[in-house]
């Protein structure tokens, strides 16, 4: 307790009422291995959220700690401006390949210091080309790009955002999202009766937008929601004959968690800016990427005395223990062939789930996508934090749960094997069913 104690004293956690801690006490972790966190008072919890979605691979891979280990010998971290060396050098090539068109990278530390880098980049590219009219982004109904002000200005959850409206900037939202629950709605491959409504609020921007956000086929914070890669396919058209720049935030979703390298596939498509984090390094240190087009940056290039330079900087940008880990984590993605297990793993997450829904007439709108399945309860309307009831009666059962509100969400490590699964789905069964029947 002494631990908790004295953590309670000093530390201010991150997305968190503090006054929940008087009866809700942190976790003290002693050690963490797969997809399992072990606690201090030799509890063991199922990491069901990958630790905020970046445990893609689980904890304590055994190839990302030899690749830590093996660059921590070599050295830590030297400045990236007018250095490189052999990993960093293979971690940009192996980033380039994701795509056909996105062959420079940035480097930063966070999936809300990308996202602000291609809200930079978009506007300072338009006004080298004389277009400084085009400031104005367009964001989608109920996003989420991250907290830092650019990032937090472009979200769509009020939560988050409201108390601090006097620092942002208004994003133009658009409404109406084709949502489904899985790839076998009609929607998942044709919006066609949907687009003329969507491009109509669309419309009056194709002038003054420098940019168009989007969470890829996944929105993460605003709900779990799915929405149609069709829709995703017309809004790439849409801003690419109107000379609007695409940015994809893939920090969630890229690397696998939709079954795919990256959610953009799923539509076929390519942005102009694809933002990545989290699963880049499985978690294990603060690492993101800002990938572009050799276009994007020519327009930065030239002599110095031209100012035409992006001089947006990090101090461990490009940190090289993080490249390290993030290189041997695309190796094991494929390696280890976890996109198509990714894909068998959809099939289970979704029949558990339903089977939950099942017997206890509690969930709704199950949808499943890759790695993730969620459902919102069904709540009495005298039940207040029904999600935060569950997220503790599941801790004390064996499994870490965060829920987004009433949302009930899984989404474990990529390499989560069918036992745990299964364990994961009781442990929820049973909290669900002692909270709510």
């Amino acid at each position: 307790m002494e631990i908790i104690n004295q953590s309670l004293r000093h530390i201010w956690y991150p997305c968190s009422q503090m006054k929940d801690y008087e009866t809700f006490k942190p976790l003290s972790i002693q050690s963490a291995s797969g997809s399992y966190i072990h606690l201090n008072d030799g509890r063991t919890l199922i990491d069901a959220i990958s630790s905020w979605w970046c445990k893609s691979l689980g904890h304590g891979h055994p190839r990302l700690k030899q690749a830590l280990l093996t660059q921590l010998n070599k050295f830590e971290h030297v400045i990236l401006a007018n250095t490189t060396h052999e990993i960093i050098a293979q971690l940009s090539q192996k980033l380039a390949e994701l795509t056909s068109s996105l062959k420079r990278v940035f480097y930063a530390s966070d999936g809300s210091c990308a996202v602000e880098i291609a809200m930079k980049m978009s506007v300072h590219a338009h006004l080298l080309q004389g277009q400084s009219q085009r400031t104005r982004f367009i964001t989608l109904q109920n996003s989420y790009h991250g907290e830092t002000s650019a990032a937090l200005s472009v979200s769509d959850v009020g939560l988050y955002r409201e108390p601090y409206k006097a620092l942002l900037f208004a994003p133009v939202i658009i409404h109406h999202i084709p949502y489904v629950n899985h790839q076998h709605d009609p929607l998942w491959k044709d919006i066609s009766a949907d687009w003329p409504d969507i491009e109509k609020q669309l419309e009056p921007y194709r002038n003054t937008a420098t940019a168009l956000l989007v969470e890829p086929i996944l929105q993460g914070a605003g709900g779990m929601r799915i929405y149609s890669p069709d829709f995703l396919r017309r809004l790439r058209k849409w801003t690419a004959e109107n000379n609007i720049y695409f940015i994809a935030d893939e920090i969630m979703t890229g690397l696998g968690r939709t079954g795919l390298p990256l959610a953009c596939q799923h539509a076929g498509i390519e942005p102009d800016f694809l933002c990545l984090s989290k699963g880049l390094t499985s978690g294990w240190l603060p690492l993101s990427v800002t990938c572009t087009t050799d276009a994007i940056y020519a327009l930065f290039y030239d002599d110095d005395e031209s100012g035409k330079a992006f001089l947006h900087s990090h101090t461990f940008s490009g940190n090289a223990l993080a490249a390290s880990v993030a290189l041997e984590c695309l190796h094991v993605l494929t390696e280890e062939n976890i996109y198509p297990r990714v894909k068998k793993m959809e099939i289970t997450l979704a029949n558990l789930m339903q089977e939950i829904s099942t017997e206890t007439q509690r969930l709704t709108n199950i949808r499943y996508l890759g790695g993730m399945v969620a459902a919102d309860l069904i709540v009495p309307q005298n039940k207040t934090r029904a999600g935060y009831a569950v997220y503790k009666k599941a801790v004390e059962l064996g499994a870490l749960l965060r829920p987004l509100g009433n949302t009930i969400y899984w989404l474990p490590p990529l390499n989560t094997d069918d036992a745990t699964l299964h364990q994961l789905q009781q442990i929820t069964l049973a909290a669900i069913k002692n909270v709510l029947i």
